[in-house]
């Protein structure tokens, strides 16, 4: 690990530290989170822009080097992911459209949304956004969170984090304390367990239906749906101290330990039963990485476990002789598994048509690949030089030839929705595929994607890409985000 000086163009500065595997979007994530400000990149002295794809290791980054955060002014897009967006003005205030029953309607709370708001959370169909006094709003589906009438006295101030699953919010106060609303069988009602959330709440997981949160001593209360992991009382006896991080997929958690051992509950098929392996998470465990149903633990000597739904993934023994040492970093889509060995190369299973199969593309990933995305069913691998690899599912993305010309160098980042990538290159101009429909195909705003867009935010179905002006192109379903024609004026405002 290594301290490196980051600061705002207001002299605002802090020392972040970073692993040398860690690739610059880790630093830019880990800027967000100390700044509490929207980073977008991050520059040397001399104002050279990291590419977010680049590793630490390979950039000579020393201990205590100064750089600067990119803070994005004019705009923040925020999406709840079945169909609406949300959009965080420069001057705290908030525009909506999509679909008007997911959020992207938020006339009812318009009022309270003209200012001040810092940051906004979603679930899968509501949003939440956090005004700078620490009270909070809400809209979108009511069930799912978008009605919090029923705690909003005890949301009225000192809100500090706020976790999300697909159909619950839950809200950790200054005092440590938790709030929760939502649907009240997937976690929005945690009365169950009150006594035992009251203070010292540290961090919480979640599946698709149920939390997790681990308290200041390490031990672990869980609420929501009991099959997706709201009922941890078959192994409570092994979390009641000691927890160090919990990991999730959609219905079963896996906790770490302090001695690297693992524990785990949910859905038995997706991982909550894992006494197949259970001798190898005994102890050593340092990561562990998820998908739709299964698990892949990373050992300290760079060896990895695998289990829960086989076909996803949950069973690794065709390459588990690839996968005996030097992992450095895996990614997943929904039924695959990728990961990537310190020399660049790529070992993938799981669903074979998802991504599990890479052997048409395998030479292309012998080495030299810095960074993987996905979406539902493919993969897009980044290269040292900029070049991009795809696999997995044709129409969602794993078949790129139409646009391959446009992606043999000079990417720097990869967005993705659940059918289609977009790929942003170093002048900001965006080339997109996949299923047409869902975003793959953007000819219609081509032009206003030649150059000098900033960030990409997604639905499930659709993409919004902010640019360096603070304007606003979106595309793909129109019913789900993809035409933001009804707001565009108040967004240039």
């Amino acid at each position: 690990m290594i301290a490196v000086q980051v600061s705002l163009p207001s002299g605002a500065t802090a020392e972040l530290q970073v692993d040398r595997a860690d690739h610059v979007s880790d630093l830019v994530a880990k800027a967000r989170q100390a700044f509490g400000r929207h980073v977008v990149a991050i520059c040397t002295r001399t104002g050279h822009r990291l590419a977010q794809v680049a590793l630490v290791a390979d950039l000579g980054l020393r201990h205590e080097d100064v750089l600067t955060a990119v803070v994005m002014k004019q705009i923040v897009i925020y999406a709840a992911r079945l169909g609406a967006f949300a959009a965080l003005k420069g001057d705290g205030s908030v525009v909506t459209w999509g679909h008007a029953g997911y959020g992207g309607d938020s006339s009812a709370v318009q009022a309270q949304l003209q200012g001040d708001v810092p940051q906004i959370y979603s679930t899968v169909y509501a949003f939440a956004a956090v005004k700078s006094d620490g009270s909070l709003v809400t809209w979108g589906r009511a069930e799912d969170g978008g009605d919090s009438s029923a705690v909003q006295a005890q949301l009225q101030g000192d809100v500090q984090q706020i976790y999300s699953n697909r159909y619950a919010f839950a809200v950790v106060k200054s005092d440590d304390s938790l709030v929760t609303w939502g649907h009240a069988g997937y976690g929005g009602d945690s009365s169950a367990v009150q006594a035992q959330q009251q203070g010292d709440v540290q961090q919480i997981c979640s599946t698709d239906g149920a939390f997790a949160a681990v308290k200041s001593d390490g031990s672990v209360v869980t609420w929501g749906d009991a099959e997706h992991g709201g009922d941890s009382s078959a192994v409570q006896a092994q979390l009641q101290g000691d927890v160090q991080q919990i990991y999730s997929n959609l219905n079963a958690f896996a906790a770490v330990k302090s001695d690297g051992s693992v524990v785990t509950w949910g859905v038995a098929g997706y991982g909550g039963d894992s006494s197949a392996v259970q001798a190898q998470l005994q102890g050593d465990v340092q990561q562990i990485y998820s998908n739709f149903g299964a698990f892949a633990a990373v050992k300290s000597d760079g060896s990895l476990v695998t289990w829960g739904r086989a076909e996803d993934g949950g069973d690794s023994s065709a390459v588990q002789a690839q996968l005996q040492g030097d992992v450095q970093q895996i990614y997943s889509n929904l039924y695959a598994f990728a990961a990537v060995k310190s020399d660049g190369c790529v070992v993938t299973w799981g669903r074979a048509e998802d991504g599990g199969d890479s052997s048409a593309v395998q030479a292309q990933l012998q080495g030299d690949v810095q960074q993987i995305y996905s979406n539902f069913g493919a993969f897009a691998a980044v290269k040292s030089d900029g070049s991009v690899v795809t696999w997995g599912d044709a129409e969602a993305g794993g078949d790129s030839s139409v646009v391959q010309a446009q992606l043999q160098g000079d990417v720097q980042q990869i967005y993705s929705n659940l059918y289609a990538f977009a790929a942003v290159k170093s002048d900001g101009s965006v080339v997109t595929w996949g299923r047409a429909e869902h975003g793959g195909d953007s000819s219609a705003v081509q032009a206003q994607l030649q150059g000098d867009v900033q960030q990409i935010c997604s639905t499930d179905h659709a993409f919004a890409a902010v640019k360096s002006d603070g304007s606003v192109v979106t595309w793909g379903r129109a019913e789900r985000g993809g035409d933001s024609s009804a707001v565009q004026a108040l967004l240039k405002q």
